[in-house]
């Protein structure tokens, strides 16, 4: 199972998309990120997307990507 702690990454976009009121499809689709990718990134199954998917990701919710960092 894992921890929240290695998924910090996960927890911020989760919190930061439900703050913005998206779902997880309609983040995916602002963002250009597949919602399957999105959903393992919000899950901790992918643990280290890349730079640039999370600038995306970033972008989309309007937010500096150093606050996801």
């Amino acid at each position: 199972m894992e921890s929240k702690q290695n998924n910090k990454l996960g927890i911020k976009i989760k919190a930061l998309r439900q703050k913005a009121e998206l779902s997880q499809d309609e983040l995916a689709r602002k963002s250009d990120v597949a919602y399957t990718t999105l959903t393992k990134i919000e899950t901790g199954v992918i643990k280290s997307p890349s730079v640039f998917m999370v600038e995306k990701i970033a972008k989309a919710l309007g937010v500096p990507i150093e606050n996801l960092l």
